[in-house]
This record gives C-alpha cells, sequence and structure tokens, in this order.
C-alpha cells in the first residue's frame, strides 16, 4: 500500500478538493432527528377528550317541527316566511317553546351561508329555551 504525503515532485501548487464534505451535513441531521425525537412525545400529549361518533339520522317530519332556513344571503325563513329580524324570531320561537311536547327546530342553512347567520339562530332557539336544535344537511355520496 502507498501512501502520498505533501506535494508531489516537482509541482509545489495544491490541487483542489473537488469533493463534498458531507461531515457536517451528517451532524446536522443527527442533531434535527433527535430534536425531533424529544419534541414529538410532548407534542402529541392532548386533554382527554371523547369525540362524538357521527350519526346520521333520518329526520322524522312531524307536523309540530319547525323548519328554518338561513339563505347565503343570511336572510332567515320560517318555514316559506321570511322573517324580519332577530327579536321576531325569538319572540316566535318563545310561544312555541310553551307547547307540551315542545317543538323540534330543524335548521337548513345554505352550504354558501355565513355562519355567523347559522348562529344567530341558534342563539334565538336557545334564549327562546328551545331544547332540541337540529341541522339538516345533504346525506353523503354512496361512495364514501
Amino acid at each position: 500500500m502507498a501512501m502520498t504525503i505533501g506535494a508531489p515532485e516537482g509541482g509545489g501548487e495544491d490541487e483542489a478538493i473537488s469533493t463534498i464534505n458531507t461531515t457536517p451535513l451528517v451532524d446536522v441531521m443527527l442533531v434535527l432527528l433527535i430534536i425531533f425525537l424529544i419534541t414529538i412525545p410532548v407534542v402529541t400529549h392532548t386533554v382527554p377528550v371523547k369525540l362524538p361518533k357521527e350519526r346520521n339520522l333520518p329526520t322524522q317530519t312531524k307536523p309540530e317541527n319547525i323548519l328554518i332556513s338561513v339563505t347565503q344571503d343570511g336572510d332567515v325563513y320560517w318555514n316559506a316566511t321570511l322573517i324580519p329580524d332577530n327579536p321576531t324570531l325569538v319572540e316566535r320561537l318563545k310561544k312555541e317553546a310553551v307547547k307540551v311536547p315542545q317543538p323540534e327546530v330543524h335548521i337548513r342553512g345554505d352550504q354558501k351561508a355565513r355562519y355567523e347567520g347559522v348562529g344567530k339562530v341558534v342563539m334565538a332557539c336557545q334564549r327562546a329555551g328551545i331544547a332540541k336544535v337540529g341541522f339538516i344537511t345533504e346525506p353523503p355520496p354512496r361512495g364514501q
């Protein structure tokens, strides 16, 4: 085995090294790997919460049920009648809330409606004392 130390005889110039030194790259990658291994268990610990399971129940249409629709523009309809403002909605819901058995409120919100419009209807139901509020949605396609 032969080994050359120093410059070759007669050539006093150093040659440029054309290989990449990967040692610093490996050091950085190992440090990052260690950091991730230490921090991932800390990140995955969360507050234990039991999430509700998805249920898709068919709607049982009863004559006493109240159907409230919220359009894309935020207009609120009681069956097919336009409700002009939120206090009017609360007053009508209060009249229905005292009935025995109390009717259910089914909210149909347009897909492009702002959450604010639907939230106001839910808040009105809460203020009126309605116990059962449901949301009407389209069923998912059969393949899912």
